[in-house]
């Protein structure tokens, strides 16, 4: 049988990669698109950045996870593990679970200091597009997957499910960060399920009340739910990125960006 932890490379890899084609076949955001030698730059930073943090996962954050769940499992820690389900609804459960603590660990780090100085990396991108995606600064990888060690064990949740759930999670995160045209009626009828780009593109507007909004990272139903969905007819009037971080030189370069909790 597959590992499904063998599995979330491969599956990263194909949807970057279509959903880049995807973008250049069907931009909504064309002009950027254009312009190939600055959609390669910033592709090529924010790629960066992805390699580095899926280095640090394999070296080192995704063997904390296995030895932590592993040890759980033992002593039978864990809310699922001691409820009478069977074992498909307790899959589910946990799936449900983990996607709401998503919500809710993506809520927490636009609202405390010290978290939001590494999430900012992410928000400081001034374009949109598949590979906005990667950019995630180690130190929050670091701390999301502290945070994620007491969670998995909290809930009872297996490493199986939570490989599935990366499964379902990666396509759908790479997706909505995605600069894909898509009439609104398609993107209206998928967004009462998942979260699409018209909904994520408000979240990195330069507006802090629309960046403080639209938290969920598979299910829209979180935000709908916790009061914090908000949608704009308009995407093409949207700022993207940061106004503190302004400075192509200083600022998106991964060396900028790896100093951007500094700044």
């Amino acid at each position: 049988m597959i590992d499904p932890a063998s599995l979330k490379l491969p599956i990263l890899a194909a949807s970057v990669a279509t959903l880049w084609l995807a973008e250049s076949l069907a931009p909504h955001f064309a002009a950027f698109v254009r312009d190939m030698r600055a959609r390669r730059r910033h592709a090529l930073r924010n790629a960066g950045l992805g390699l580095m943090n899926g280095l640090l996962g394999v070296a080192l954050l995704g063997a904390l996870i296995a030895g932590s769940v592993a040890l759980a499992d033992a002593y039978q820690v864990g809310l699922l593990r001691a409820a009478p389900l069977p074992e498909w609804a307790k899959a589910i459960a946990a799936l449900l679970l983990f996607d709401c603590w998503m919500y809710w660990w993506h809520r927490i780090n636009h609202v405390v200091p010290f978290l939001w100085r590494f999430h900012r990396v992410h928000h400081s991108d001034p374009r949109m597009d598949v590979t906005t995606a990667l950019r995630f600064h180690p130190g929050e990888i670091v701390l999301s997957t502290a945070a994620r060690l007491l969670v998995v064990n909290l809930i009872g949740m297996d490493l199986r499910c939570l490989a599935l759930y990366e499964l379902i999670a990666l396509p759908i995160v790479a997706f909505h960060h995605s600069n894909i045209a898509m009439p609104r009626r398609a993107d209206s009828a998928i967004r009462w399920l998942v979260v699409t780009p018209w909904m994520h593109w408000v979240h990195h507007s330069t507006e802090r009340a629309e960046t403080n909004s639209n938290y969920s990272s598979v299910l829209s139903l979180w935000d709908r739910l916790f009061g914090s969905y908000r949608f704009r007819p308009d995407p093409d009037a949207i700022r993207f990125g940061l106004d503190e971080f302004p400075d192509e030189t200083r600022h998106q370069g991964v060396a900028g960006m790896l100093k951007t909790p500094t700044d």
